[in-house]
């Protein structure tokens, strides 16, 4: 149960909004500082396309090592310190990565950042949801768009540091001081006090005839909800890395599109994603969390399953667009809804649908791989339509719109 209340935000309220945006625009920045980097470290450090790709997946496994320990975490020291510690080794991780100089120090700054990373990812979005019940209204959607523009701000950092012909080292640590800063500043703002407090549940364990009967069938629902949480977040994300991994080069081998128009489909589904996140909270408070999720699937199996039934440049980036914009909202929705389950231990939920998430994100590249070298990259990337249609079909444990 939490401490917050439904009310109208007071001043400190609002400035913890302003803090927790603060650490998402921080978390999104630190890893696109490196990015841009990784050509010219793996020419440094003399590897082939192998080790390259093995040393980088050392970041998405670091996350789901260490991913199921932030709910615990945020628990005993409160969302936002975890949120701020996890930032600053972040940076540590990221900065230890830009200087290594073999590959096996490369691939453990990798898990190092990878682990803090999901760590910070999941106290940032408690503390986050917090704030949003202290507003009585979703916020939630702009948190995540000041994420998307924190990545943005990192890439743009990291093309600038490259062109100035800075050293590594001196880029990333300028990049993680800045951060880690404004991170340490935010902390100030943010919420103070616990993140949870004792409830009757734990405390009762009289009349456990019936109750535990109660008890038992509320724990199926729950587990059932929890798992079409996890397949909508993972739908989201499952939308997100067809865009990062496979757009450009769809464009590009199967369509001949030039490199500059290649690039546009990448493009695309992030800012529209970035504009639906900037409205999808004045949605989701006029429409419900459950309706919006179902229009976006919608959405975005519409015009991903149109661009490729009928495969033309122009309207796969419109797909790819429709795609973006229609998934805006459901990682967000699902954390949301995740934060808020009965029966289960505070900050659990969400530790539980981010950390299956990420797993699901690791995935789905190879899979999409191993579909479009046994068919064609067009067949492989039915797998956007089929994550819209899938969100269509159990959006129905999302909130509808309040009465």
């Amino acid at each position: 149960m939490t401490v917050d209340v439904l009310r109208g935000p007071t001043r400190a309220d609002r400035q913890a909004r302003a803090a927790v945006a603060v650490l998402f625009l921080t978390n999104g920045a630190l890893f696109a500082n490196l990015l841009p980097r990784y050509p010219q470290i793996k020419a440094d450090l003399g590897i082939g396309n192998a080790a390259y790709g093995l040393a980088v997946a050392a970041f998405p496994t670091g996350a789901i090592a260490a991913g199921l320990a932030a709910g615990v975490l945020v628990r005993r020291l409160g969302s936002a310190r975890v949120a701020v510690a996890g930032t600053l080794l972040t940076g540590a991780g990221v900065l230890a990565a830009g200087l290594a100089d073999s590959v096996a120090v490369f691939a453990a700054a990798l898990f190092l950042a990878g682990a803090m990373d999901a760590i910070t990812d999941v106290a940032q979005n408690a503390h986050g949801l917090r704030v949003q019940r202290r507003y009585g209204r979703s916020v939630i959607n702009s948190l995540h768009a000041i994420w998307s523009v924190g990545a943005v701000t990192g890439g743009a950092m990291a093309a600038g540091a490259i062109a100035l012909d800075l050293s590594r080292g001196q880029h990333l640590l300028l990049s993680g001081v800045l951060f880690g800063i404004a991170a340490c500043v935010a902390l100030r703002y943010c919420l103070p006090g616990p993140d949870t407090e004792p409830t009757a549940r734990d405390e009762d364990t009289t009349d456990r005839g019936p109750r535990q009967e109660r008890n038992a069938a509320a724990s199926r629902r729950t587990g059932y909800v929890l798992a079409a949480l996890v397949l909508i977040a993972t739908a989201g994300t499952l939308v997100e890395d067809a865009g990062n991994s496979w757009a450009t080069l769809y464009l590009s081998d199967s369509l001949h599109a030039s490199v500059t128009l290649a690039a546009c489909g990448f493009i695309a589904l992030v800012g529209a994603q970035f504009v639906g996140r900037l409205i999808g909270d004045r949605l989701v408070d006029r429409f419900g969390q459950r309706q919006v999720a179902r229009a976006g699937g919608l959405v975005a199996m519409a015009g991903m399953g149109l661009a490729l039934a009928v495969p033309t440049v122009p309207g796969t980036i419109l797909g790819f667009a429709a795609a973006g914009f229609g998934v805006a909202t459901l990682v967000p929705a699902a954390m949301h809804e995740a934060d808020e389950l009965p029966g289960l231990k505070a900050g659990s939920g969400l530790t539980i649908v981010s950390w299956l998430m990420r797993l699901g994100f690791l995935l789905s590249p190879p899979v999409v791989g191993l579909v479009a070298d046994a068919t064609s990259l067009r067949a492989g990337l039915l797998v956007v339509p089929l994550a819209g249609l899938l969100v269509i079909l159990v959006a129905g444990v999302l909130r509808p719109r309040r009465r």
